[in-house]
């Protein structure tokens, strides 16, 4: 029987350690599919045959997967954090039902990724790739939607395989983007102090985290190790052409270091904690903005968009982190 998309999947299986082939545990509620991206040379030759001979050969191997765009919530979200920001774990919230991950981009010292294997197919043929981690991914949202997420993934090789089984599709709540608030300070003062009401209507984070394969003569043909190179973590906002829009252009002139946080709540969790009375994502950022756009308009409303880009302030000790809050003690 020819392939259902219908029946496509994706599954992942974080390794330990990294590179080291596992079954999956989870399905991941969304789209995308692999793609080989060996490189396969066809060598230059005089040999008197005009349309040339079949001499090939591949000196590398790679595999990618991207991501598609789809609803980001709460429980599946930290996949893509965790292979794109840092390895962590969930932390209790004190007698509640709540785990926070918190998850710190890298300053002054490199951040390490949890790798996963990851499975891709339908119901024709299943491929996977091993030593997997997130290269780019992008969190957007707007009015009357939910939040989106994307990324995408990088891995050593694509090799034929076979899903693994018995595994239940996960329980998710949706991000909405109108349960959302937006706080902006300026440098020295305090994150999350500065409400800004009634006038966010979009806002996009581009995240390029730095994470790259390592190519070396090493025995294979596939990368054996990563590394991370600078990070770069851009935020776009589209404000009614208001108050805190014309302040934004103000700052933008004056190159002033903005706090900026997003904070994103859910259901109540099923015990409220010390910290948290519902699932959450918190998104802070310190940051300059780069371009503030001429104004544009929405069905005939004014708007404009600001772009910032995220910098280390030393003065207000933060770059980039992002915190969810789930039920999960552990992702699956």
């Amino acid at each position: 029987m020819a392939g259902v998309k219908a029946l496509r999947k994706i599954q992942l299986g974080d390794e330990s350690p990294a590179g080291t082939a596992v079954a999956a545990s989870t399905i991941w509620r969304g789209l995308g599919a692999i793609e080989d991206q060996r490189e396969v040379v066809f060598a230059e030759e005089d040999v008197g045959v005009l349309p040339g001979v079949d001499r090939t050969y591949t000196p590398k191997l790679l595999a990618a997967l991207a991501m598609e765009e789809t609803e980001a919530t709460f429980e599946q979200l930290p996949y893509i954090l965790e292979a794109g920001v840092k390895s962590v774990s969930g932390v209790k919230d004190g007698d509640g039902s709540g785990y926070a991950y918190t998850f710190a981009f890298p300053t002054t010292a490199a951040n390490t990724p949890l790798t996963y294997t990851i499975e891709m197919g339908d119901n024709q043929a299943v491929e996977e790739m091993e030593y997997s981690f997130v290269q780019e991914f992008t969190l957007s949202g707007a009015v009357g939607e939910a939040l989106k997420m994307s990324a995408t993934w990088v891995g050593r090789q694509v090799s034929t395989s076979s899903f693994t089984g018995a595994l239940s599709i996960p329980t998710v709540e949706e991000i909405l983007f109108q349960k959302g608030v937006l706080y902006i300070d300026d440098t020295g003062g305090s994150i999350g102090d500065g409400l800004v009401s009634n006038s966010l209507i979009a806002m996009s984070l581009n995240v390029t985290t730095g994470f790259v394969p390592l190519f070396a003569a090493d025995g294979e043909l596939y990368f054996s190790v990563h590394k991370q190179v600078a990070p770069e973590v851009t935020l776009d906002l589209t404000f009614e052409h208001d108050a805190t829009a014309v302040a934004a252009k103000v700052d933008w002139r004056a190159e002033t270091t903005q706090l900026i946080r997003l904070l994103f709540q859910g259901t109540a969790l099923e015990t409220a904690g010390t910290t948290y009375t519902y699932k959450t994502l918190n998104i802070d950022l310190a940051g300059k903005w780069k371009m503030i756009d001429a104004i544009g308009d929405q069905d005939g409303n004014d708007v404009v968009t600001g772009h910032l880009r995220a910098r280390y302030s030393s003065a207000d000790t933060l770059f980039a982190e992002v915190i969810v809050v789930n039920e999960l003690s552990a992702l699956p």
